[in-house]
C-alpha cells in the first residue's frame, strides 16, 4: 500500500525516480543514505515517496520534536528514529549497531542536519557508515528537474575531509527547493 502511495505522490507532483547506482539501490541490503540537499519540509515528502515507491527498507533520523502525538505516530510508522540534538547520545555508535543488527536497512540521514543554512555538513552519516562497514548511497532531490533518487554508491576510506569533497562534488549540479540554504563546504566547482 505504501508503495502505491509513494508512486501516486510522485506522479501527482510530476517527479521522476533516478537511480545511478551501479547495481540499483535495492541491491545494497545495508547502507547509509545521504538526504541532500535538505532545505525545505517538501524534502521529506518526496524523499519518503521515492523510498516507499521503490520498496526500500528505509529508516530515517528526524528531530525528536516530530515524534509528539499525533504526528509522531505517522513519523515513527514510516521508519523514523528520534534524535535529540541537545544531548550527547552516542548516535553514531547506536546507529552503526542498528545497521549491523538489521538484515536490510537503508538509514536515511540528512547530511546538513537541518533545513537552515549551515556552512558544514554533519559528519555523523559518514562515521555511521564507516563504523558499520556499509556504503553511503548518495540520495538527492533536484527541484528544478523534479527528479530524485540516488547518484552513486560511495565507500568511505576513513579520510573524512578527502571523502567529503568527493561526495559533495556529486551535488554541485543539484538544485534544492531553496538554493540559498544549501552549502557544499569548499567543493572545487568546475
Amino acid at each position: 500500500m505504501l508503495q502505491l502511495i509513494g508512486k501516486a505522490i510522485l506522479a501527482l507532483g510530476g517527479w521522476k525516480i533516478v537511480d545511478k547506482t551501479p547495481l540499483g539501490v535495492n541491491a545494497y541490503p545495508k547502507a547509509v543514505v545521504i538526504a541532500a540537499p535538505h532545505t525545505s519540509n517538501w524534502d521529506y515528502l518526496f524523499a519518503m515517496a521515492i523510498l516507499k515507491a521503490i520498496n526500500s527498507p528505509c529508516a530515517y533520523l528526524a528531530k525528536a520534536s516530530l515524534f509528539k502525538f499525533p504526528l509522531g505516530l505517522l513519523v515513527k510508522g514510516l521508519g523514523g528514529i528520534p534524535v535529540n540534538r541537545n544531548q550527547k547520545n552516542n548516535l553514531v555508535q547506536n546507529m552503526a549497531s542498528l545497521i549491523q543488527q538489521t538484515e536490510r536497512i537503508h538509514l536515511m540521514v540528512p547530511a546538513e542536519g537541518t533545513r537552515s543554512l549551515t556552512k558544514e555538513w554533519k559528519s555523523g552519516f559518514y562515521y555511521m557508515a564507516l563504523e558499520a562497514k556499509v556504503p553511503i548511497i548518495l540520495g538527492f532531490l533536484d527541484f528544478a528537474k523534479k527528479e530524485g533518487g540516488f547518484l552513486d554508491v560511495f565507500y568511505p576510506t576513513g579520510n573524512y575531509e578527502q571523502d567529503l569533497q568527493r561526495i559533495q562534488a556529486y551535488y554541485y549540479h543539484i538544485t534544492p527547493k531553496h538554493p540559498a540554504f544549501f552549502s557544499l563546504n569548499d567543493v572545487k566547482r568546475s
